[in-house]
C-alpha cells in the first residue's frame, strides 16, 4: 500500500535533494580548474603555435645558414643537414620541430603568468629584441651580464628577488664568441632556457635548443615575431579563463 508522506517529511526530503545538488555543483566548480589544467598540459598544441610558421618561412628568413665549416661545434652535428660553399646548412625539419616545442613552452609560461626575459648580446639586433620584449610586457637584457645576478640575487639587489621563469637567448654567445654567462647561471638555478644555437654554439646547457642562424636580421625578425605571438596567445587564453572564473593560479 502507498503511504502518504507528511508535508514536513516532503520539505525535509526536498531540502536534502537541493543540498546534494548544491554540493555537486560546488564540487564541479572546485574541480574545474584541475580539469582545465590537465587539459592545457596534456594537449599537444593547446595554444595553436604550431601553425605560426612553415619550413618555407624558415628558409626565406635564412634560418638554415650556419657559420663556416671550420667553426663547427661537434655538439651541433645532430642538427646539421650538410655543407654548401664552405658554410654549414641546418636541417630545417629539425629546426621546425625544436622551434615549435620552444614556442609551446613559451605560451605555457605566459599562460601561467611567468616572468620571461629576452637575451641578445649583439648590438645589431639589440633594439629589435628590446622592442619586442616591451611589446610583450616582458623583460630584455642586451648589455654586459654581471655574473651572480641569478646565483647571488639577494646580495646583488639587497632584497629577496624573484628570478625569471624562462630565459630566451636569441644568441647564446657573447661578443667574443664565448658562451653567455647567463646560460650557465640559469642552468645553476634550474631556470628553463630557450636558445637559438648556431653551428658554432654548445647546446648542452640550453633546456630547449633551437638550431638556426643567430646573426641574420631576417632570422632575428622571424624569431621575435614568433615568440611575441606565442606570448600573446598564452596571455590571451589566461585572460579568457580568468573572466570565466576557472583559471587556476
Amino acid at each position: 500500500m502507498l503511504k502518504r508522506i507528511s508535508k514536513t517529511s516532503f520539505i525535509n526530503l526536498r531540502s536534502i535533494c537541493l543540498s546534494a545538488s548544491h554540493r555537486q555543483q560546488q564540487l564541479e566548480q572546485e574541480n574545474a580548474p584541475k580539469k582545465l589544467r590537465e587539459e592545457v598540459l596534456l594537449h599537444p598544441d593547446y595554444f595553436k603555435v604550431h601553425n605560426l610558421f612553415t619550413v618555407k618561412d624558415l628558409f626565406d628568413a635564412r634560418v638554415h645558414f650556419g657559420h663556416r665549416d671550420g667553426s663547427l661545434d661537434e655538439r651541433m652535428l645532430p642538427y646539421i643537414y650538410g655543407s654548401r660553399l664552405g658554410h654549414i646548412i641546418f636541417d630545417l625539419d629539425k629546426t621546425a620541430e625544436y622551434l615549435r616545442k620552444a614556442l609551446n613552452v613559451t605560451a605555457h609560461i605566459a599562460y601561467r603568468d611567468g616572468v620571461i626575459i629576452f637575451f641578445q648580446r649583439g648590438a645589431q639586433n639589440a633594439y629589435l629584441v628590446e622592442k619586442t620584449a616591451k611589446e610583450c610586457g616582458e623583460f630584455a637584457h642586451t648589455r654586459f651580464w654581471r655574473g651572480g645576478i641569478f646565483t647571488n640575487a639577494t646580495k646583488q639587489f639587497g632584497c629577496v628577488t624573484r628570478l625569471p621563469d624562462l630565459c630566451i637567448f636569441f644568441n647564446t654567445l657573447n661578443n667574443v664568441l664565448i658562451q653567455h654567462t647567463a646560460v650557465r647561471d640559469a642552468a645553476k638555478m634550474l631556470i628553463a632556457t630557450i636558445g637559438i644555437v648556431d653551428s658554432n654554439c654548445n647546446p648542452n646547457l640550453i633546456t630547449y635548443p633551437v638550431p638556426g642562424n643567430d646573426d641574420s636580421p631576417a632570422s632575428m625578425e622571424l624569431y621575435c615575431k614568433l615568440f611575441k605571438a606565442a606570448i600573446f596567445r598564452g596571455k590571451e587564453k589566461r585572460k579568457e579563463h580568468i573572466e570565466q572564473n576557472i583559471y587556476l593560479v
